[in-house]
């Protein structure tokens, strides 16, 4: 009789202790859950809007030649094909990517597109410089900087900026890269 007395009493103590364990073990696994969600999230999120504060920084930091011309140097996927300006040819960059573990190269070709006439007799004679910057450019970026959409719009940007910095009889209001591979 105080064996059955003794099995009664310890009986409670183990369901009230494994439901505690249980109870601790699901919201652990909530928890990873949740957590694994939000960096995935982070992660994969789209980082295409700057926020506000890091865009005024960048306006400020910006120089004078670039606020005289306000949005034209944007990329601006709105632009109707009729309103395309006069494109330029560039030749083929091929060029080795910024990489640790292996050999990666970029082959591109693009065009840019020029605000006037004018402004190809200064590329034509500027054109030994314009290349050494376009390839100094590519080849400072990694294959993860590239590969994606934005990663593209920013070095058609960080291109486009550069070159206009060395310009002066007009403007260049876009990069058109008709070929881009990446081996």
């Amino acid at each position: 009789m105080a064996e059955e007395a003794k099995e009664e009493e310890t009986a409670p103590v183990e369901k009230k202790s494994s439901n505690m364990l249980m109870i601790i073990i699901i919201i652990v696994l909530f928890l990873i859950i949740i957590i694994g969600g939000i960096v995935a999230f982070l992660l994969m999120g789209d980082d295409e809007e700057m926020p506000s504060n890091n865009r005024q920084m960048q306006e400020k930091s910006a120089p004078k030649k670039n606020a005289s011309r306000g949005s034209s140097t944007q990329f601006d996927n709105s632009r109707q094909l009729n309103e395309i300006g006069i494109l330029y040819p560039l030749d083929n960059f091929t060029v080795n990517l910024k990489s640790d573990a292996g050999r990666r190269y970029l082959k591109v070709t693009m065009s840019l597109e020029l605000e006037g006439e004018e402004l190809s007799l200064e590329l034509d004679a500027k054109s030994p410089v314009l290349r050494d910057r376009i390839i100094r450019i590519l080849t400072s970026k990694t294959l993860e900087e590239i590969s994606s959409k934005k990663g593209k719009q920013k070095v058609s940007q960080q291109i486009m900026d550069t070159l206009n910095d060395m310009i002066s009889d007009g403007d260049i209001r876009g990069i058109y890269f008709t070929e881009f591979v990446i081996q």
